[in-house]
């Protein structure tokens, strides 16, 4: 945790509970509601890139309702990206609407990803859908900031995105976004609890089918 996570939290927590006063809210450095309706908050999504000069940094903000994403903002302050998304009403790019996701093509498609670098264990689950897609699709690409990688999804710049082990705060923004472009989000056993194991796939249906089968063969 670095002083801008701090300072940017604060700034997003006093926001929120000035315009909506009354929502719950969990946030990643401070905690909070792990249940109901709840914002979640990101202030910061890929610290070590920022530590390093790096501008693929987000902001992650997220609301859930009856556990599925309702509303979701991500914004990449120093690519002057702001991405948002709320149900039944679509999704914009600098308030440009998003089209529809079509179906993918894995064969050329180029998918995001993230490494479990924190959770080492992981990897003998990782390491063999890693090796599946790169095999399986054009190429993989790993920014570092999974907020990033699920908004990017959903504009169509990656045709994907998979890891495990994320909180809520890494994932919820980003997949309001491809879920209201028309995208399929899961967890590695194709259920809808990757809100809970942090273990989430994410594409147009095409793709995403073939991430599925790689992640339950792994």
């Amino acid at each position: 945790m670095t002083e801008q996570d701090r300072a940017s939290e604060a700034a997003i927590l006093e926001v929120l509970g000035r315009r909506a006063p009354g929502i719950q809210v969990l946030a990643e450095e401070a905690g909070g509601a792990t249940s109901g309706t709840r914002w979640v908050v990101d202030p910061l999504d890929g610290t070590a890139n920022w530590i390093h000069g790096l501008p693929l940094v987000g902001v992650s903000v997220a609301l859930l309702d009856r556990g599925e994403p309702r509303l979701g903002v991500v914004v990449a302050p120093w690519l002057d990206l702001e991405f948002a998304a709320e149900r039944g009403r679509g999704a914009t790019l600098n308030g440009e609407p998003l089209p529809e996701l079509g179906a993918g093509d894995p064969a050329t498609a180029i998918v995001a990803t993230g490494f479990p670098f924190r959770r080492k264990h992981l990897l003998p689950r990782y390491l063999p859908v890693f090796e599946g897609a790169l095999r399986r699709f054009e190429d993989l690409r790993r920014a570092g900031a999974a907020s990033l990688d699920l908004a990017w999804t959903a504009s169509g710049t990656c045709d994907g995105f998979f890891e495990l082990g994320l909180a809520p705060w890494d994932v919820a923004a980003g997949a309001a976004l491809v879920l209201e472009v028309g995208g399929r989000v899961s967890d590695w056993q194709g259920t809808n609890g990757w809100l809970e194991s942090g273990d989430i796939l994410a594409a147009p249906p095409a793709v995403h089918d073939v991430l599925l089968e790689l992640a339950r063969r792994g």
